[in-house]
């Protein structure tokens, strides 16, 4: 090629921030357009422009390298300290704004966590979730509904939840009985549902790993506020998968991995004294929106942790 013809194909490629990033972006080209390749050429651009801003020393960027592999060494089958990595970057609640968006008044979906359950039995409406009985009781009430408003009758709500210890019933299987603080109900004809459970405990992520480490190097917390997780299908309507916060939580304008939003955050009221027993109340709408062509059905979301030292 001659220096003109050169000029016009360089003039493809965007601006790079290195002749090392300008170099692997022409490469790219030779290959023909993916969705890998965009994904690869935006990350080396991100990366130099990185490198370029701070100008890492050799044993800064070793450091960091030491860090990578330190979060790989913590990935496994029971524990994926990737995805938490994501999580607390802001990364995961972000990939979920962008593929599961909701016009204004729908209920706002988040990640799912990863104690999600899909064999839990379905109970009758009222039926408590909570099968040890331990801790402050929480009456929930709620009501599925369309954008317009309409009831949505026979939708399937699933709740899950930490207890009162801010552990969920897959955390410590040897302490808390089968699907402990975990429902599955049905809605009536007017999109009613309600049930019995325990006021749940905002929790910590784990701090015992790199990115434990790094947020603790970094001083920020690793705090979640008190939740409620639901999962709300009906036919012909998105699937929703959300939380709903504990508005006087200590946490909720910090939880580690970006959960919150206004919609989701709810009072959870203290109700007159019953027997010298302090018993709350939980009431909500979720708002679901009309089924896009391109849905896929949900299925669990496979997170980064099952054990007692894990929670989101």
């Amino acid at each position: 090629m001659n220096g003109q013809q050169d000029g016009a194909q360089r003039d493809r490629f965007p601006k790079a921030v290195s002749t090392q990033a300008e170099e692997f972006s022409r490469r790219l080209e030779t290959m023909g357009q993916s969705r890998l390749a965009a994904a690869a050429q935006a990350a080396v651009q991100g990366l130099h422009a990185l490198i370029t801003e701070l100008r890492p020393s050799s044993d800064e960027f070793r450091q960091a390298i030491d860090f990578l592999t330190e979060v790989g060494h913590y990935a496994d089958a029971r524990r994926q300290e990737w995805v938490l990595l994501a999580d607390v970057m802001g990364m995961s609640s972000l990939i979920e704004d962008q593929n599961s968006p909701r016009p204004h008044g729908a209920t706002p979906n988040t990640v799912a966590g990863p104690f999600y359950r899909s064999d839990v039995p379905e109970m009758p409406l009222g039926g408590n979730i909570s099968r040890d009985r331990k801790g402050e009781l929480l009456e929930v009430t709620g009501r599925v509904v369309a954008l317009a408003g309409e009831g949505l009758g026979g939708a399937v709500v699933e709740v899950w939840q930490a207890n009162a210890e801010g552990l969920y019933e897959n955390q410590e299987p040897d302490r808390q009985p089968e699907f402990n603080l975990r429902g599955r109900f049905r809605t009536d004809s007017q999109g009613h549902f309600r049930f019995t459970t325990v006021k749940p405990k905002g929790y910590s992520l784990p701090s015992d790993g790199p990115v434990g480490q790094l947020m603790s190097a970094l001083g920020l917390g690793l705090e979640r506020p008190a939740h409620l997780h639901f999962r709300v299908s009906a036919d012909g309507f998105e699937t929703l998968t959300t939380h709903i916060f504990d508005r006087s939580d200590p946490a909720i304008d910090r939880d580690a991995i970006f959960g919150v939003k206004p919609e989701l955050m709810a009072e959870f009221r203290l109700l007159p004294p019953n027997g010298g027993k302090r018993t709350y109340a939980l009431d909500l709408n979720l708002v679901l929106c009309p089924q896009r062509r391109d849905e896929q059905p949900l299925g669990g979301d496979d997170r980064w942790h099952v054990s007692a030292a894990t929670t989101t």
